[in-house]
């Protein structure tokens, strides 16, 4: 700026100032000796136009300039490292084009905001900085962004763990993945490198950390056309829609922001493992409306309802009787379900698997992915139900069964089950006959068939009844082999005396068994010696049998009846010759009193002995 010619008032004003700011004595002295009449005498000549003009001139051309102050200036030359600025202040100041990379085509004459560092350095140089200053202006605009709730443009710069980083105003922001978009992205270096709008989401102030989200713009436009979506949907509407994600139970479409779900069973007339193998991700498809709930946030979708049911397509030709072929899809405890047409199925029951009686699981018969050819029982085309079998392929082994099977013939079978009360043997396939537990031994007394025989074992069996109309065969296994109690009736005869040990003590008595088949029952009173004490287990003696009944298979022995038997005798024979000697020498009432009592006395000191 061109130096102004000073006039004599303004020199006046300017020596009275000079002496005023530049005391060179006391303070209080000077300013009691201080001649104001005279300053104010020398102000009142400057020309009031010319003090305007100086303050208009400092005003428009001095700054003031303060530490970490964020000012405007304006590039006045460029050099090859460095970037001079003019902000108005006493100097000018240099920043290092480093700062402005991101600005190749920076010229003179561009505004730019710096930074004030420091207002004067040693050398009295003012350093200025225009990256501080920019991060300021960033965090400015920012902040200003996440509470006015504004839309910010970011360059996505790279990929990080869990999402990208983005570049806000200058500022590294976080972009996590879930907020990209509102599906979910498999891709994310497809973004890298592109300019995306955002909405600041969260700002850590503590940390400088700043979130922005894309996705938080896209849900405001589709909760948009969510309302209207929905305000629109009817059951049986057909609506396109994009496959968003599939799961084990189903398939979930966007319908251009409202999401349903296509339930697995309702994406195909056949049988699925999975829905993958009907659809795949980012697939486009029309979905018919099925149902949806009160306030239409669960929607209920179906595909294959688009097309005609393979019921209505199945050939008049199919009846009753009448042979099909498919594979096995499903396998259940209680049958397996044949496909015999793309979405139709005929349902085998175990029971019509084998002929059988001896129900089995269907996993004994077939397998899923088997090709079978099975015979149509039952047909019901309004309730879409159809039931196969597959015994009827083969002849009914009950056919011939009176000449096969008699009364009274002899087999072998294979024990497949067993219940509380017998044996289920199989004798062929569809021929199985019941062995009741009193049928297994004649001489051991069963409580559980599996006390007898284990599943698998191969057992002789006599035909005792067969019943046609009921397909029942009564069997026994005890009848093949000789009944042992028809020769042990003789054998232990009443009144037979035999030779045992105690093998059990009961509460009214004790067991023994005289061989392997026979065991007796002793009561306790039959348990007494003749010297008055009881036998005990383990102890020998002789026992007499006093019970034995073939049909119950009951034997009652007894010890004492042994010895007591003997008295009896004995007495009996004292009463004979007693008797006799009476006639022959006609004794007196008294003579055979002491004869008796003579007899008794003797035995009475033989049960001492």
């Amino acid at each position: 700026m061109a130096e102004e010619k000073t006039t004599a008032p303004e020199q006046e004003v300017a020596a009275v100032q000079e002496e005023v700011t530049t005391p060179q004595q006391d303070p209080q002295e000077f300013l009691e000796n201080f001649d104001w009449e005279k300053y104010e005498e020398g102000i009142e000549r400057v020309d009031d136009s010319k003090l305007e003009e100086f303050e208009k001139l400092v005003a428009e051309n001095f700054v003031d300039t303060a530490d970490e102050e964020v000012v405007e200036g304006t590039v006045t030359h460029l050099t090859d490292r460095e970037a001079i600025i003019d902000i108005n202040a006493k100097s000018e100041g240099v920043i290092s084009l480093n700062e402005f990379r991101y600005n190749p085509d920076l010229k003179i004459g561009d505004k730019v905001e710096v930074l004030i560092d420091i207002r004067e350095d040693k050398s009295g140089q003012l350093v200025l900085s225009h990256r501080k200053a920019r991060v300021i202006k960033a965090w400015d605009r920012v902040n200003a962004a996440h509470d006015k709730e504004e839309v910010v443009t970011g360059f996505i710069k790279c990929r990080t763990k869990g999402g990208m980083i983005v570049d806000v105003f200058g500022i590294e922001a976080f972009l996590p993945g879930s907020q990209i978009d509102v599906k979910p992205i498999r891709d994310y270096d497809q973004y890298v490198g592109k300019n995306m709008e955002f909405k600041v989401v969260k700002i850590n102030q503590e940390f400088k950390n700043v979130v922005v989200s894309h996705k938080a713009l896209i849900e405001a436009d589709i909760e948009e056309q969510k309302r209207e979506i929905i305000s629109q949907l009817e059951k049986g509407q057909v609506l396109e829609g994009v496959v968003k994600n599939i799961t084990s139970y189903g398939v979930f479409i966007d319908l251009g922001g409202v999401d349903g779900l296509i339930h697995i069973t309702d994406l195909s007339w056949s049988r699925i493992n999975h829905p993958n193998e009907v659809v795949e991700l980012d697939q486009k498809l029309n979905v018919v409306i099925l149902d949806f709930d009160d306030n239409k946030s669960r929607i209920q979708l179906g595909l294959k309802q688009l097309e005609k049911h393979p019921w209505d397509a199945l050939g008049d030709e199919i009846k009753i009787g009448d042979k099909v072929k498919g594979k096995v899809v499903v396998i259940a405890d209680y049958g397996a379900f044949l496909e015999v047409a793309e979405g139709v199925e005929g349902l085998i029951h175990v029971s019509e698997m084998s002929w059988s009686t001896h129900l089995r699981s269907a996993q004994d018969f077939v397998k899923v992915g088997d090709e079978l050819e099975a015979v149509v029982l039952t047909l019901d085309r309004e309730d879409r139900k159809m039931s196969l079998g597959l015994k009827q392929l083969t002849p009914d082994p009950w056919t011939d069964i009176t000449s096969k099977y008699p009364v009274g013939s002899r087999h072998k079978g294979i024990v497949r089950n067993f219940t509380n009360f017998g044996v289920f043997v199989e004798l062929e396939e569809g021929i199985d006959g019941l062995i009741y537990i009193s049928d297994l031994s004649w001489t051991k007394k069963i409580k559980h068939p599996s006390e007898f025989v284990t599943v698998g074992d191969t057992l002789e069996v006599e035909v005792l009844e067969l019943d046609v109309e009921g397909r029942k065969l009564s069997l026994g296994h005890k009848q093949t082999t000789e009944n042992p109690w028809d020769k042990y009736e003789a054998e232990f005869a009443l009144g037979t005396v035999h030779k045992a040990s105690i093998t059990e003590i009961v509460d009214k008595g004790a067991i023994i068994a005289f061989n392997e088949d026979i065991t007796a029952f002793v009561p306790q009173r039959h348990m007494e010696k003749e010297d008055g004490k009881k036998l005990a287990k383990g102890e020998e003696a002789e026992f007499k049998i006093i019970e034995f009944n073939k049909d119950y298979k009951r034997v009652v022995a007894s010890h004492t009846a042994i010895f007591k038997e003997e008295e009896q005798r004995n007495v009996r024979t004292a009463k004979k010759k007693a008797a006799a000697a009476a006639d022959e020498a006609k004794p007196t009432l008294g003579d055979a009193n002491e004869q008796l009592q003579a007899l008794k006395d003797k035995m009475e000191a033989g049960k001492k002995k």
